[in-house]
């Protein structure tokens, strides 16, 4: 029995409508930029398999910090114990996080990351003697699927089946890609003037505000000028809430820098991260803080204990590959690379903006996406389904949301491989502007 077939007996995938769905690709080997399929095709990885690849797929020099982290300790709790790998990796993080993020608290995904952060900012508050319930977060949000961060999450695809759980959460305005384009450095727009104004009349009652800084994912890839960024902390700062910055997507190079912070020059006082922190070879989140956040803990009332904890926290084999994966940064240059691929994006965006089926282009570090123009339907547009299974039929793996198409790729990939789907991108819209649709039925 094939894989597809064992897989439809019992498996249920994430974001996927089962019934209406295709069938599930079977992947059994990957090795740089190229997943293999079962049947011997070769798809170019151009999404780092959501996000998370940097270096590769299968690089070696991860897979060899994993194998010996196997062979001593694969795993032990965390709570009343510590160990090397989780040591060292917080010892890297706090050498290369903005200034002040010192202390390191290990979880296990994005998701749980942002509500240890939301958790950390309530309770931060509560331990000094104040109720602060409100947290502010941004228009076009997300900042994952359990129920905190679907809270300070926009009203989505995502969230609708959910709302009578979440409770409420302040939205500010956001920058959009192309208004930011027109904006000053000093960004005095309304998006800042809304968060300003919120802040004013709320700041007592507001434990955090929480962004995803420079650029929002899920939201559709809306790219900021680090101008608003900088007003975001400044406004935090003047009525004296804390700032969690969520940089699960941006982390780790994604826009250019080591942590799309630096863009602004600004710390915040909580930053969420995972994703690209292993490499993408095990599940890790982290959910840095300020030693102002943890003495607000640090007390001799046991009641003032951070309760929170997962039975993988800190697992050694996660904190091994997420070492490799951060020596991987300084060994191979990798942010000069990024910068590189960066300068191509920038030089086929100007390619891009002359279809007139694109609506706008939005490029940061090693993201490139655009919109189509005239597309409706928000996520589940049926435009972006059918440029992912055209481009999947070129081999291609470019996952959509919605009318927005990205080409995110490990930053391992050849100047030649990015040509190359550039010109699968310019060929598959060239179709859709002569015919409407994404592909033509060649028989």
């Amino acid at each position: 029995m094939k894989l597809v077939e064992r897989d439809r007996k019992h498996l249920w995938h994430p974001y996927t409508q089962e019934k209406t769905a295709p069938l599930p690709i079977p992947i059994v080997g990957a090795k740089g930029v190229w997943l293999e399929t079962e049947d011997g095709r070769k798809l170019l990885d151009g999404v780092s398999s959501w996000w998370v690849n940097t270096h590769g797929h299968s690089h070696p020099y991860i897979n060899k910090a994993l194998q010996q982290q196997a062979e001593s300790l694969e795993h032990v709790i965390f709570a009343g114990f510590t160990h090397e790998p989780a040591v060292r990796l917080s010892e890297m993080l706090a050498e290369i996080l903005p200034d002040g993020l010192d202390r390191v608290f290990y979880s296990d995904n994005g998701s749980t990351a942002v509500e240890v952060a939301l958790k950390m900012a309530y309770q931060y508050w509560r331990n000094k003697g104040q109720e602060r319930r409100t947290f502010v977060a941004l228009e076009r949000g997300y900042h994952g699927d359990t129920v905190g961060a679907m809270s300070a999450s926009d009203e989505s695809a995502f969230t609708k089946p959910f709302k009578d759980l979440l409770f409420t959460v302040l939205r500010a305005d956001a920058p959009h890609a192309l208004e930011c384009e027109r904006c000053e450095q000093v960004c005095d727009t309304s998006c800042a003037s809304s968060l300003e104004s919120l802040l004013e009349k709320h700041a007592t009652d507001t434990a955090a505000v929480i962004v995803e800084p420079m650029l929002q994912g899920a939201g559709g890839m809306i790219v900021w000028q680090s101008g608003y960024l900088k007003k975001v902390r400044e406004l935090c700062d003047r009525y004296g809430v804390l700032l969690i910055a969520d940089e699960v997507l941006t982390g780790f190079g994604r826009t250019g820098r080591m942590f799309a912070c630096e863009h602004a020059a600004i710390s915040p006082d909580i930053m969420c991260l995972s994703k690209a922190l292993t490499a993408g070879y095990m599940p890790l989140g982290v959910t840095a803080a300020t030693e102002r956040v943890f003495e607000a803990f640090y007390d001799d009332d046991r009641l003032k204990t951070f309760f929170h904890g997962h039975s993988y926290c800190a697992n050694p084999l996660a904190c091994a590959v997420a070492i490799a994966n951060l020596e991987l940064f300084e060994l191979e240059n990798t942010l000069d690379r990024i910068g590189a691929i960066n300068r191509k994006f920038h030089e086929y965006g100007q390619t891009l903006s002359q279809f007139e089926s694109v609506r706008d282009v939005r490029i940061i570090g090693g993201v490139l996406a655009f919109e189509l123009a005239a597309a409706d339907g928000g996520y589940l547009a049926d435009i972006g389904r059918d440029f992912y299974l055209e481009f999947l039929r070129r081999n291609i793996v470019l996952r959509p949301l919605g009318s927005v198409m990205l080409f995110m790729p490990p930053y391992s990939i050849k100047d030649s491989e990015i040509e190359w789907v550039f010109e699968s991108i310019s060929d598959v819209l060239l179709v859709f502007e002569r015919f409407g649709v994404a592909r033509v039925d060649e028989s």
